[in-house]
């Protein structure tokens, strides 16, 4: 397999792509760059701040005084915010309710998407976002586009919520979700939409294991 090979997996919230793209990274021993999570941590800190999240300007402001960064260590994938792990906290209700917010404003976007390239520069990477094979890394060599039905990613977010004894509201997560659906992919830059050189794949009916598996048969192939 080549030394240099960028993964870029997009799809509409809770289609399952974190998950996806650490599985796959870590079977073919690929670094993984979980691009919602710097976009949950600057959303994060704004809230804390209490930053307006409607001016993008002092979002940015925000995002050039904060250090945002992605480990893998023994406790498995974690996501610091000036030293401070917040990898729980960045999964909070109120974060999840504003991150596609904080992530539509043009000049967060073209900073992050800067840090993002320069993480994926060198080596094996996986990156999964609503923009990554569009806009982030358009010439990466292989291109997912994952989804599901709106009511089976409410429902696998609800399961997920309850698994962690977080209470969960089933029809308004569907809500949540369908009005994100709609912020991504309406906003001005860099929208999510899928690439057109992107494989489509539809995780409605399969396992986690069977879109992983999946994506490692399209990887070997193009790696030949």
């Amino acid at each position: 397999m080549n030394n240099k090979m960028q993964i870029a997996i997009d799809g509409p919230a809770g289609a399952g792509k974190s998950t996806v793209a650490k599985l796959v990274a870590e079977k073919l021993s690929f670094l993984y760059i979980d691009t919602g999570a710097m976009y949950r941590a600057l959303t994060y800190a704004a809230l804390q701040r209490k930053v307006n999240l409607q001016d993008g300007n002092l979002l940015k402001e925000l995002l050039d005084t904060i250090v945002i960064r992605l480990a893998h260590t023994q406790n498995g994938f974690q996501v610091f915010l000036n030293d401070e792990d917040v990898t729980e906290q960045i999964r909070s209700a109120d974060v999840t309710s504003n991150v596609s917010l904080v992530s539509s404003h043009e000049p967060v976007r073209l900073e992050m998407v800067e840090r993002q390239r320069q993480l994926a520069e060198n080596g094996r990477t996986v990156l999964d976002g609503r923009d990554i094979g569009t806009y982030v890394l358009p010439d990466a060599e292989v291109k997912i586009f994952l989804t599901a039905s709106v009511d089976e990613r409410a429902k696998r977010r609800h399961e997920e919520l309850l698994a962690k004894g977080i209470a969960s509201d089933f029809d308004q997560l569907k809500k949540d979700i369908a009005h994100r659906d709609q912020l991504d992919s309406t906003r001005a830059f860099a929208p999510l939409k899928k690439a057109s050189d992107a494989v489509e794949i539809d995780s409605t009916t399969l396992s986690i294991q069977d879109v992983v598996l999946a994506i490692i048969d399209i990887v070997k192939e193009r790696a030949r």
